[in-house]
């Protein structure tokens, strides 16, 4: 079947994150072609159901080529969708892609290149916390739209509330209390949610974070019997998936809070034998029946606690989610005692499929914001790390 171009324009316009987020969502197979006039010969970044698997430049290829077009400041870019036949050399997640690409070039590890500075950004200019978009909204799905001024809050950490947004316009700041007052664990620009799954499943859900408007903000108030009618239908594994999913998330950012807030979390992982080694191949999905486990991640500045995993708990590649975890960035260890029973993930995957764009997007946006979080985590822990050594 022959390729054929479906997105293109200028990185003036889109940038270089904002292009693999787009065609993630999308879950895009094909390639994506940057043309510089810095360059004589264009940057590849190739796409399998939305995962980057190889790239190319022509100084080198892998994720440092890819890694290198985030320096290309000025050019254009098109996409082709189609068949590729290219070995997957590349196992990270898409957000983590991002992140380390913004990160290089804004500590001058990647070279610029465009009409205006060839001179690397000063280190330090990034903010701490990355800023997260969504695909573009469905508006079959949105009921109203609500206005908020920036500093006023949309939801409060441990009040009730079932309403979900879907953000029009502007910046969201989502923030937890920590230690030494809000800490803001991430950013949520046009096309992310406020709210989860969960949201809008229990009458009485309790946020689990505080969501403040960092700019003006349009949000759209989402169809939420729409979406739990929906949901509805899915199976009960597929609805306990999402469900573990979600958990997750709300797991993942409590222990970053933690970990901002120097508490001692690896002594939760003495005794628990690793099934999941970080950077090793398992193909396995796997969901605990009796015992539990933990979540680890092997950084430069030591080792991560990560999440808390009990019975009915996940765990495994889950390949059409961006959630950046085991089995190649992170291990799994389970309690001597533990039981697993295996689950059909390709039988989720199809259910996936069959939901409409907003609930994708949704369940999408769950996976996403582990796997930024998890970096948020990477970045605190390595603050801490530098402290301590200073000493």
């Amino acid at each position: 079947m022959a390729t054929k171009v479906v997105l293109s324009g200028d990185l003036a316009f889109l940038s270089l994150g904002d292009i693999i987020q787009l065609i993630g969502s999308s879950a895009g197979t094909g390639e994506l072609r940057i043309i510089s006039k810095y360059v004589p010969e264009p940057g590849l970044i190739y796409f399998s159901k939305g995962n980057v698997i190889d790239g190319s430049t022509p100084d080198g290829s892998g994720l440092e080529a890819v890694f290198a077009l985030f320096g290309w400041m000025d050019g254009e870019f098109e996409f082709s969708e189609g068949p590729i036949s290219r070995t997957k050399t590349i196992h990270a997640g898409r957000m983590e892609i991002i992140l380390d690409g913004l990160r290089k070039v804004d500590d001058g590890e990647t070279t610029k290149l465009g009409p205006v500075s060839f001179e690397s950004a000063p280190a330090g200019n990034r903010e701490s916390v990355p800023l997260v978009k969504g695909p573009l909204v469905d508006y079959m799905y949105v009921l109203d739209e609500e206005s908020f001024t920036a500093g006023q809050k949309i939801v409060q950490e441990n009040k009730h509330g079932s309403w979900i947004w879907v953000i029009l316009e502007g910046t969201v700041d989502i923030m937890k209390e920590a230690g030494e007052g809000p800490l803001t664990v991430l950013k949520l620009g046009p096309g992310s949610f406020i709210g989860s799954v969960a949201s809008f499943l229990f009458q009485d859900n309790i946020r689990t974070a505080t969501a403040v408007a960092a700019t003006d903000v349009q949000l759209g108030v989402l169809d939420s019997q729409r979406l739990t009618e929906e949901y509805a239908l899915r199976s009960q594994e597929f609805r306990n998936f999402v469900l573990r999913l979600d958990k997750r998330r709300i797991e993942v950012t409590e222990r970053t809070v933690d970990i901002h807030d120097k508490k001692d979390l690896l002594k939760f992982a003495k005794g628990k034998k690793p099934v999941i080694k970080q950077g090793k191949k398992f193909d396995k999905f796997l969901k605990i029946t009796y015992g539990e486990g933990c979540i680890v991640k092997q950084t430069d500045s030591g080792t991560i606690f990560l999440a808390h995993l009990r019975e009915g708990d996940f765990f495994g590649p889950v390949h059409f989610l961006d959630i950046n975890h085991e089995p190649f960035n992170a291990s799994i260890l389970l309690s001597k005692d533990a039981e697993t029973t295996p689950v059909n993930i390709h039988k989720i995957h199809e259910e996936y499929e069959l939901l409409s764009p907003t609930l994708k997007n949704l369940i999408s946006s769950i996976a996403t914001s582990i796997s930024v979080t998890t970096r948020v985590a990477c970045d605190f822990h390595m603050k801490n790390f530098k402290e301590k050594n200073k000493k």
